[in-house]
């Protein structure tokens, strides 16, 4: 572990790297001759890699494994750690990020997207905690303290940003979400009444058990909780969303996080791809089967794989995708110019940046003539899309916001130790028929299960009870030292969300909240209160789980500052120490 006069400077991999780049010799000349050291640890997807694969590597190639340390050294109370942004790495990314590395002579292995033999399983399990949001739950050993400063708020409404649209005064953009069948619809929940263990079984339906995943550690108090999405209903919906935004002649968009959820959101985005272009993946089944095209990968992978084909098959395939665009609705563009469009990647449409976007931009999204146009968005799962639509029908009512004027949304989230859904990744399967899941425990009782249909995605999250107590009192901190209002965003309705009510209404009265402004609202009523505030230039603080930490934390920044790289972001980590 670090001396404690020495500063972890994590060297990441997302753009632009000259900025990172030159921020570690501004750190060197703030803190020369202050006892302090800066230290570099790579742990980049490039870097998490060459150390997840030393096997066949030289010794001046080999190096430490760098994200493991850093959750080390964040479990002690001297902790000190300058944290860049990473990227969350899709299979895309991963791959591209292998290739590179085999070129510069780096004798690791593929990924096997199939992986038939026990040396391919290995393989693929070794790469799986590479991908995605393979960093953050590592080093997150605390909660999350995400604001702006008051002298960049102050210089942001001197100076606004010019990026702010205006919106139309007839708007059709909406967000489309399902209405049953998703994670919010079906999701339960469970409080633990002491520590032990529990496993994740798949029954079929004549009986038969498979234990899906073992050992879980559950400590006593923490919050568990389970939900299934449907994909035969996810399909319908995206079918008749599909053919809603052909009739209503708007953009179709679809807003995911299939990086940071690297189990379950490349399978929800794979669906609406096999959807879309439905016409082309029933009709050349046998050859995109042989070529083994999976949607998850976005229709990019398909472009490339067929590119083995004889001329007259791929010319066949290429001009029924285009066939596709004339009945189908046209697509949201991530680059119109090169004819990108929201469907080539699963990694180039990130919700918590693509969503505050559109509303930045007058409810609009680019198109594949390079014009703004209206859309209906999908985000699929009612667990946050509501949120989206409540903020699109504030402006459609009452216009963009002022960056000249609006109040400011801070943000304490509750992430340490993988909290909420950012930490069910290793918790995520895919039915591998009709059948039921189940989470047991140690004594073999069952304590949720979740009716499956063969395809369904099945997640299990864990939520503790030290960092909900640790948040509880942030929430609090942040309003007595403000004086502004603290909102709990918290649904009722949703199951999990009940039982974190109950530990806020246990844990808030062991704090002096005398003359605080605490309360606890649903989603949209915290939403819409928010809003309120913010346009009267009212600053108010969100105190939400880790995934709405994470869009939050992207939208008032963008709408405010215009980007959220200029936020505080600050991490109390539980054991002492912090991150930034």
């Amino acid at each position: 572990m670090p001396e404690a006069a020495k500063i972890i400077y994590t060297k990441t991999d997302e753009a632009p790297a000259l900025a990172t780049h030159s921020l570690l010799p501004i750190l060197q000349a703030f803190t020369k001759g202050s006892g302090f050291e800066l230290e570099t640890w790579d742990i980049s997807l490039t870097g998490r890699i060459i150390a997840n694969f030393p096997d066949n590597l030289t010794a001046e190639q080999k190096i430490l494994d760098y994200l493991t340390m850093c959750g080390d050294l964040c479990k002690e109370p001297g902790a000190n750690l300058v944290k860049l942004p990473n990227i969350s790495a899709s299979i895309p990314q991963l791959k591209s990020a292998i290739q590179e590395l085999q070129v510069e002579g780096y004798d690791i292995p593929d990924y096997p997207d199939d992986p038939a033999t026990d040396e391919q399983r290995q393989i693929h399990a070794r790469y799986s905690i590479v991908i995605g949001s393979a960093v953050n739950p590592v080093i997150r050993e605390g909660n999350s303290d995400r604001r702006s400063a008051i002298s960049v708020k102050e210089h942001g409404k001197r100076n606004p940003h010019r990026m702010m649209q205006d919106w139309p005064e007839v708007s059709k953009t909406r967000v489309g979400h399902m209405t049953s069948g998703d994670f919010y619809g079906s999701e339960q929940a469970v409080t633990t009444s002491a520590a032990g263990s529990a496993a994740i079984e798949f029954v079929t339906r004549d009986g038969r058990v498979t234990e899906l995943k073992s050992g879980i550690p559950l400590q006593s108090g923490e919050i568990v909780d389970c939900a299934v999405m449907n994909v035969k209903e996810l399909r319908e919906f995206y079918g008749e969303e599909i053919a809603n935004a052909k009739a209503e002649g708007v953009l179709l968009s679809l807003h995911v996080k299939s990086t940071m959820m690297r189990v379950s959101d490349p399978i929800i985005f794979g669906h609406c791809v096999s959807v879309y272009y439905q016409d082309v993946f029933d009709k050349h089944a046998a050859d995109l089967g042989e070529l083994a095209v999976n949607p998850d990968n976005g229709i990019a992978e398909l472009y490339t794989k067929i590119q083995s084909l004889p001329e007259d098959k791929r010319a066949e395939i290429e001009a029924d995708i285009q066939a596709v665009y004339s009945v189908r609705p046209e697509l949201s563009m991530v680059n119109s110019n090169r004819g990108i469009t929201n469907l080539h990647v699963p990694s180039d449409t990130i919700i918590d940046a693509s969503m505050p976007v559109i509303v930045r931009d007058g409810g609009r999204t680019w198109g594949p003539d390079n014009e703004l146009h209206d859309t209906i968005a999908l985000i699929p799962d009612r667990s946050y899309a509501t949120l989206y639509q409540s903020i699109i029908e504030d402006c459609q009512e009452h216009g963009a916001f002022d960056p000249s004027t609006i109040g400011s949304v801070a943000n304490v989230g509750l992430m340490a130790q993988a909290a909420e859904e950012y930490g069910s990744h290793d918790k995520t399967f895919k039915a591998p028929s009709n059948g039921t899941i189940r989470v047991v425990d140690s004594s073999g009782a069952t304590l949720m299960e979740q009716r499956v249909e063969e395809g369904d995605i099945f997640r299990m999250c864990q939520t503790k009870d030290e960092p909900i107590q640790d948040w509880v009192r942030l929430g609090v901190n942040r309003a007595k030292i403000t004086g502004t209002p603290s909102i709990f965003w918290l649904d009722p309705n949703r199951a999990h969300d009940a039982e974190l009510i109950k530990k806020v209404d246990q844990y808030l009265p062991t704090h002096d909240t005398a003359g605080l402004d605490i309360r606890t609202m649903s989603t949209m009523d915290a939403m819409r209160f928010s809003m309120a505030r913010s346009r009267a230039g009212q600053d108010t603080i969100a105190v939400t789980g880790n995934v709405l930490r994470d869009y939050l934390t992207d939208l008032f920044p963008i709408l405010e500052l215009g980007t959220s790289a200029k936020m505080l972001s600050v991490v109390p980590l539980l054991q002492g120490g912090g991150t930034i």
